[in-house]
């Protein structure tokens, strides 16, 4: 089946990428945004997402001709849905931007034409929600217009490689709307497309970071076991995983972003008498942030008045997206413990957090604080040169939540070191 034109709704981290691929690969995109800050710089050449090699990409896209940003929903022969799934206070999800992306597409929608649901969703989203939606428009799902769903699976830092390069999860509500998708897919997808039904491809999507977390969970839950026995946690990991068929992951923080920390909470949701252990993995990992902060209470004593030189609020290393961070909900604990966090987030120092003051350099970080927390494990943090820091501010007393420092190092330039876990 063949599609020259495509509109992709929703201009995040995901949307933004995939509609740019498509167009540099000769398919004429509409990429749409309800957000006027989003569509008006994008028009203008500003990409609002850090991502290696995206900017350059998206530009090309629009000195083409071929990507066209707007703000409404624009007929085309195919559309995809990229919009966020967030959650409720309660965890359950928030499905609004999916109905309402839905919901745009109606008005527009005509026999022959592919939709595909993209954004993270709970099992049986796309039969149960999305395909009554579109029928509003009096057409029939599978029998007018064919229905999809395909999540993204790719890792933040390598966004553009991984939707090329990694298989592709086509799940139609019937087999002619799986082809139709992979047939759109394969303008650019180098990887392996797997077809099956919409609701397995959505729980594959959910089994995936699923039993990540759980593997996280319990790196960290070592770690709280590894304070309590007086144990250098990253020593026994590393002994342990010499075993061949052991790989213990590495604990910090927590575990955040849109995808690893919420979609477990899905399955919670729509199975919660058998998601058990997927529950309490959640509950470990998002406990971590105040385990961590208990830490450097105990390290720092009481924090009340003191300013803590806070490096990293993103996710994870190397990317700039602060969605659902668990270091900036350790920043936030120490906070409601009295500090004064001046945090140093080297992709993202514009950003507004409540109560976390953001500064724009490293620098401005240090001057005259008291403690110094290493949250996220970004390159520009690695190298640091200890001797080189205790010329630039007062503090004496490191915490490494993430084990990129060496120990002896910053104690032989007059720290007093400590760390997650950390004896060595």
């Amino acid at each position: 089946m063949n599609f020259e034109s495509l509109c992709v709704i929703g201009m995040g981290y995901i949307g933004l990428p995939t509609a740019s691929i498509f167009a540099s690969n000769g398919i004429r995109v509409t990429g749409m945004d309800n957000n006027a800050e989003i569509t008006d710089g994008l028009k203008a050449g500003r990409v609002h997402i850090f991502e290696p090699g995206l900017r350059g990409l998206v530009l090309d896209a629009l000195a083409s001709g071929r990507l066209n940003i707007s703000s409404d929903v624009t007929p085309a022969d195919a559309y995809i849905i990229a919009v966020p799934t967030p959650f409720y206070d309660d965890r359950r999800a928030d499905l609004r931007a999916v109905i309402a992306a839905s919901e745009s597409i109606v008005p527009n929608l005509e026999k022959g034409n592919l939709v595909i649901l993209e954004s993270t969703s709970p099992p049986r989203t796309t039969a149960d929600i999305v395909a009554p939606i579109l029928e509003k428009s009096g057409l029939k799902t599978g029998q007018d217009f064919m229905l999809a769903y395909s999540p993204e699976r790719v890792l933040p830092g390598r966004i553009l490689r991984e939707l090329v390069d990694n298989p592709r999860v086509i799940g139609g509500i019937d087999r002619t709307s799986a082809e139709a998708g992979r047939d759109l897919y394969r303008k650019f997808v180098k990887g392996e497309i797997i077809l099956t039904d919409a609701t397995t491809a959505e729980m594959v999507k959910l089994m995936e970071n699923t039993s990540r977390d759980i593997s996280i969970a319990i790196a960290n839950e070592f770690s709280r076991m590894a304070e309590k026995f007086d144990v250098d946690i990253w020593e026994a990991i590393g002994i342990a995983n010499l075993h061949p068929r052991v790989e213990i992951l590495r604990p910090g923080v927590g575990v955040g972003g849109h995808c690893i920390s919420v979609d477990p909470w899905f399955l919670v949701e729509a199975a919660p008498e058998e998601a058990n252990l997927i529950k309490t993995a959640r509950q470990v990992n998002d406990g971590q942030p105040a385990f961590v902060a208990d830490l450097v209470s105990k390290v720092g004593g009481d924090l009340s008045g003191k300013r803590i030189a806070f490096l990293g609020l993103a996710f994870k290393p190397n990317v700039d997206d602060l969605r659902e961070s668990p270091a900036v909900e350790l920043a936030h604990h120490l906070t409601d413990a009295g500090a004064e966090v001046m945090a140093y987030e080297p992709f993202r120092s514009d950003a507004k957090i409540p109560k976390i003051n953001l500064v724009p350099s490293l620098e401005e970080a240090l001057i005259d604080a008291d403690l110094i927390v290493l949250a996220v494990g970004h390159d520009q943090f690695k190298d640091l040169d200890p001797q080189a820091i205790k010329e630039k501010t007062t503090a004496r007393i490191v915490f490494d939540a993430v084990r990129i420092w060496d120990k002896a190092d910053w104690e032989v330039a007059g720290f007093r070191f400590s760390g997650l876990a950390r004896r060595y």
